[in-house]
């Protein structure tokens, strides 16, 4: 249950302008699609994935660590990680299996990102599922045990004499794609009214410097009445 009254004493330490913009993003935010990263090792590709999934309205990024700990640099990231929910699967022996089995409970399908000659092209993806778009490792791709646990498989057409794209290029395409599509289509992709208001608090209190002891005060002021 959110606290309005705290919502409110919160409210006074932002600007309406800022107010104003976060319920604005909020109302662009979804679950209905999601991103995997799967032991990517180049910290320029960790940071801007997830800009790209925060520029395209992407809330959650689950990352596997299996071998390499996920890094994002506020310079290439450009503060995107502030603003999306991060799901780290870093510190079992099945990593990859656990993220498998979280995002099933979830209702997800398990789609794969790769140039699989069985894929659909990413212009040709049915939106209309929950899905959870994985990309792999650079160069090798998505470990076997993803590969056996799709649901499907998307690729990006290319034309050229390389047939790859870089993994944050590829993710790029695809969000911007597939939630262009979702926002024109009668899918209910939005979130509830209480994902907004817990999200809503979650950024006041993440743009209010001394948050921790502001929060303390407004206690205090409670018990005193």
């Amino acid at each position: 249950m959110i606290d309005q009254d705290l919502v409110a004493y919160l409210e006074e330490f932002v600007t309406d302008e800022r107010k104003a913009l976060f319920k604005k993003v909020i109302d662009n935010r979804t679950r209905h699609f999601t991103v995997v990263l799967e032991d990517l090792y180049q910290k320029h590709n960790w940071s801007a994935v997830v800009r790209s999934c925060d520029v395209f309205g992407v809330q959650d990024v689950y990352t596997i660590e299996n071998k390499y700990s996920a890094y994002i640099s506020n310079g290439v990231g450009k503060g995107a990680q502030k603003w999306v929910d991060f799901h780290r699967f870093k510190t079992r022996e099945n990593n990859t299996q656990d993220c498998v089995d979280t995002l099933r409970s979830k209702g997800y399908q398990i789609i794969v990102t790769t140039p699989h000659e069985e894929s659909s092209f990413v212009s040709d993806f049915d939106i209309t599922k929950k899905s959870a778009f994985v990309f792999g490792v650079e160069g090798a791709g998505a470990s076997d045990l993803i590969m056996s646990n799709a649901d499907g498989y998307l690729k990006i057409p290319m034309v050229g004499f390389t047939e790859s794209l870089n993994v944050s290029v590829a993710a790029a395409i695809t969000l911007q794609n597939t939630t262009d599509r979702l926002r024109q289509s009668d899918l209910e992709w939005q979130f509830s009214q209480q994902e907004k208001e817990e999200l809503y608090v979650s950024w006041l209190e993440k743009s209010i410097g001394s948050v921790k002891l502001i929060k303390e005060r407004y206690e205090q002021t409670k018990i005193k009445k």
